[in-house]
């Protein structure tokens, strides 16, 4: 049996504006994992985790 999710996104979107900085982003991170978010600039890196704030 694996660990429960303490995290769990399932299709999140999010608008400014017009501009979509987010597209159907899915994420299960299970308790005792490590993850890393990495990317080029201005792909959606710090506003992914904002919406877990």
């Amino acid at each position: 049996m694996s660990a429960p999710a303490i995290i769990e996104a399932k299709s999140v979107s999010k608008w400014y504006g017009k501009f979509q900085a987010l597209k159907n982003i899915n994420l299960i991170v299970h308790k005792g994992e490590r993850i890393v978010i990495c990317g080029p600039s201005g792909s959606g890196k710090s506003t992914l985790i904002r919406c877990f704030n």
